[in-house]
């Protein structure tokens, strides 16, 4: 089993860290999904001087934007700014990522030669990404770094819907249809999403976190079937590294079971399942990330105050019912149109929590 390529940050005072490994936090951790983003003014006037893309390979930008959350916020973790399609980016893959729409695929793959086409991952492309992970290493002190990836099942939906998708309709046909061109793909995407993340690892990140986004769409039945394997392929390859890893998906209240037999030591879960609920479908020993709904945000302080007492609540009670710890995140993520006043508040109010 692959061992690290350098030697962990030693973070003993990590809520963070504490809560995902099952141990008791000095104060309930948080952080949230997408902190590093479009709902930061600072973020919004980089943006307006760099492409996405460009941004995200640029590793002093990429230290910038993932330090601002950290900076205006308090939050316990930060989360590396960068997007779900760059290591395809990095496997040679012709895309690009469109305003109001998302990642767009030149060349759509629909074919078992389209599957055998698709390279694997060049290290050297993402070089800039294992860069901006020691800059960061080096600024953040005692705050945890975590690294992400896309899942290969959320990967794939981009590949072969040539975008992102409503139903995921391609998708689900070559799934059922083709077996073994699907199977093929996602071995292949398994394999890029775990370089991907090995470079993080091996640049120093503290903990890891895989989004299946798009995974609700399917079935238990299919998502154990067609799914499952190649996700626990990609956190049995990461082990040896012996960092805290997360699987989060939208919409997944009945597969998180599942998820959490993929191998993650932390699950995460969105709005519309209770951590209390959460934490009886998970393996015993798990640690649950959620959840309030991201929409809660823009309700007023009342209803924000209200809403985190209760997701706090609902995690105490997780914790008593077996889950490992309880970082309380949204259910999905910052929405572009939150007050990032109102995120620094409801950080505060979680920590006097």
């Amino acid at each position: 089993m692959d061992k690290p390529a350098r030697t962990r940050r030693d973070l003993p005072e990590s809520p963070y860290l504490a809560a995902v490994t099952g141990r008791k936090p000095g104060r309930l951790p948080v952080w949230f999904m997408r902190q590093a983003g479009r709902s930061l003014p600072e973020y919004r006037a980089l943006r307006a001087q760099h492409d996405m893309l460009a941004a995200c390979f640029d590793a002093e930008l990429v230290c910038e934007i993932t330090l601002q959350p950290v900076h205006r916020h308090d939050v316990d973790a930060a989360i590396l700014f960068s997007d779900i399609v760059v290591p395809l980016l990095g496997a040679g893959v012709d895309l690009d990522i469109v305003p109001n729409v998302g990642p767009v695929i030149a060349s759509p793959v629909r074919t078992a030669g389209d599957v055998d086409a698709l390279k694997p991952l060049d290290a050297q492309r993402v070089a800039p990404v294992a860069d901006a992970v020691a800059l960061l290493v080096a600024a953040l002190g005692p705050v945890p770094l975590i690294g992400f990836a896309g899942a290969p099942f959320t990967l794939a939906s981009y590949l072969i819907e040539g975008g992102p998708s409503r139903h995921h309709a391609r998708t689900k046909a070559m799934m059922l249809a083709e077996p073994r061109t699907w199977h093929a793909l996602l071995d292949k995407l398994a394999d890029i999403t775990v370089g991907f993340l090995r470079a993080q690892l091996d640049a120093g990140v503290d903990a890891i976190q895989v989004f299946d986004s798009w995974a609700g769409a399917l079935s238990l039945a299919d998502y154990r079937q067609y799914v499952l394997p190649h996700s626990a392929g990609v956190f049995a390859a990461l082990s040896g590294y012996g960092v805290p890893m997360t699987h989060f998906g939208v919409g997944t209240a009945e597969l998180l079971g599942a998820m959490s037999d993929a191998g993650a030591s932390v699950v995460g879960v969105d709005w519309r399942t209770s951590l209390t609920d959460a934490a009886s479908r998970v393996a015993p020993g798990t640690a649950l990330q959620g959840n309030l709904d991201p929409v809660v945000l823009m309700a007023g302080w009342p209803v924000v105050e209200r809403a985190a007492r209760g997701v706090v609540d609902d995690g105490r009670r997780a914790v008593d019912a077996g889950a490992a710890g309880h970082v309380f995140n949204l259910g999905h993520g910052v929405l572009p149109e939150t007050d990032p006043g109102v995120l620094t508040e409801l950080v505060s109010l979680v920590h006097s929590l």
